[in-house]
């Protein structure tokens, strides 16, 4: 499957879905790089970055 396409894919669930759904989607999905991580990010509400952060700890 084309990397590209996934990714455009896991972008737009990402978007649409809310704290906890954006949540589950960063900390459980596998093969992305740096940059595409940090792209999701900008999607993330900063208010809720606390939460995050003790989903990945």
């Amino acid at each position: 499957m084309n990397a590209v396409v996934n990714f455009q894919e896991v972008k737009q669930r990402f978007i649409n879905a809310d704290v906890d759904g954006k949540i589950q989607i960063y900390t459980t999905t596998q093969g992305l790089t740096v940059d595409q991580f940090k792209e999701l990010l900008k999607h993330f509400p900063l208010q809720h970055l606390d939460k995050l952060e003790r989903a990945m700890g």
